[in-house]
This record gives structure tokens, sequence and C-alpha cells, in this order.
């Protein structure tokens, strides 16, 4: 959004002003395109860490993508049938958006080329965009609603998330992918109705926390409706909330302790 608020802004909206000399961290720039290939690879590496840490592991399903930073047609993604929690960031195959595998010595899952490859060509603009297979993501799927402005952090999605209705089975076909990528549309994030959650971002650790928070939103809706009969945010405030949390820079700052942890914890990623 052209008013997004800065990264000053996004800080002291929680924090209070900030005292002079203190600064805001922000997303790192590079001094070569190899470089910030390992870095996107490692934050990459550390967002399967974290999904497999959050439980959202199925068998062989989920993937998390990130663009080349010298060849944007391509992405890399992880291997299939490995392990969130053991992922590293060598593991990591490179793939372009006609399927073919460019660097690495395992296969790419099927569906997460075809929908990948869409958003990505749909969405010059995302960077990283995650999918999984989450319990309530999934669950809350099949309802086929949008989230409600019930709480603070699902105002971040409040009118920021499409709707694909089209369920056709496991994904394998372009046309299909092409479709969740026009249902995906300006937004950060997308519910495939009977399959799970969709969430993009112009860093992979924004992509990531969209994905964790939006689950569990969902898991709170799911919660309240079995309750009772949530009270819904009204539009305006909400909209102003979104305007606080639902930003770019928000959503990587949000994901910052996260990453922390995980690697700290993990160190083992890096490799």
């Amino acid at each position: 959004m052209s008013d997004a608020p800065t990264p000053a802004q996004v800080v002291a909206a929680a924090a209070g002003p900030l005292p002079e000399g203190v600064t805001v961290p922000t997303p790192p720039s590079f001094a070569s395109p190899d470089e910030e290939r390992q870095y996107r690879k490692e934050q990459l590496a550390a967002g399967f860490r974290l999904f497999g840490k959050f439980g959202f592991s199925e068998g062989v399903a989920g993937h998390i993508t990130v663009r080349d930073p010298e060849n944007p047609d391509a992405f890399w993604v992880n291997p299939f049938g490995m392990s969130f929690g053991q992922i590293k960031a060598s593991d990591l195959i490179l793939v372009d958006h006609e399927g073919n595998l460019l660097h690495g010595g395992r296969p790419v899952n099927r569906a997460a080329f075809v929908i990948h490859a869409a958003v990505h060509r749909a969405r010059p603009d995302a960077l990283a965009a995650a999918h999984s297979h989450s319990l309530y993501g999934k669950a809350f799927s099949s309802l086929g609603i949008p989230l409600d402005p019930i709480t603070q952090d699902a105002c971040a999605f409040f009118e920021d998330h499409g709707m694909y209705a089209d369920y056709r089975g496991v994904v394998s076909d372009a046309e299909e992918g092409k479709r969740i990528g026009a249902a995906l549309g300006p937004h950060k994030a997308v519910i495939l109705q009977n399959h799970g959650l969709l969430t993009v971002g112009q860093t992979v650790a924004e992509a990531v926390w969209w994905f964790i928070t939006m689950e569990r939103s969902c898991q709170a809706q799911l919660l309240a409706m079995a309750a009772g009969t949530p009270k819904h945010i009204d539009r305006e405030t909400a909209l102003h909330t979104r305007g606080q949390l639902g930003g770019a820079f928000a959503g990587w700052f949000q994901a910052q302790p996260l990453y922390d942890q995980i690697q700290a914890s993990d160190p083992d990623l890096f490799g």
C-alpha cells in the first residue's frame, strides 16, 4: 500500500515514540547476488524449521518458496519428501517456472511447482510464498468463509485475503495453479477451500509470519464460533488496525523473534 507506515512508525505504534539515537531493525541489504542468495536460502530453511516446530507437517505436503536474486523466474524450494525439521540451506533445490530442476539432486513436489510458479507469475512483487496443510487452516478452509475481524491479529487479513472455492483434488494442473493465483489477487493470503492456506510476502520471513498468524487466527475463530457468536470489530477500526499490523515491514518485524529462536536452537540449518 502506498500509505504503508515506515519501519519507525510500525515500531513506535507498539513501543511508543523512539528515543533519539534508537534505530529500528530492517531487512538487510547485500553486496552481491551470491550473498543475497545464501541469505534467502538460510531464511527459507529457518522457515521450514519453524513450520516443523509449529506442527504444520502433513506427510510430504507443504512448501515455501523464494525467488532467486539473479533469476526471478526461478525459485528455491524444499526437496520432495524431506522433513521440515531437517531441512538445511544446502538441501534446497532450484526450479524454474516450467518445473525444470536447475540445482539440486532431488525432485520437486509437482503441486509445489504448479501452485508456486503460478503465484510467482501472478505476483511479481511477491518474493516468497508459503503453503502447508496445517490443522486449523484446513479445518477452517472447509467452511468456505473468510476470516472475520474478531481479534486484533485477524485484522491484519481484513479485506486482504482471497478465497479459492474450486477444489479439484491434488493440484497437478497448470490451469488450476493459474486460478489459485487469480484468487490470491493483490492480497497477502488466500484460503484454498477444502485444502488450506497460502500466504505471500516481500521477504521469506514475512510470508512465514503471515502463514503462522493466519493459522492461529483460524484456530481462534473456530474456537470462538464453537463457543458462541463472535463480536466483530467495526470496519473502520479493522482497517486502521490492518494499517498498523498488516504491512510488509510489520510482517517481517513480527517474525524476527521466531527467527532468532529457531536460528539459535537449530544452528545446523545454516549447513
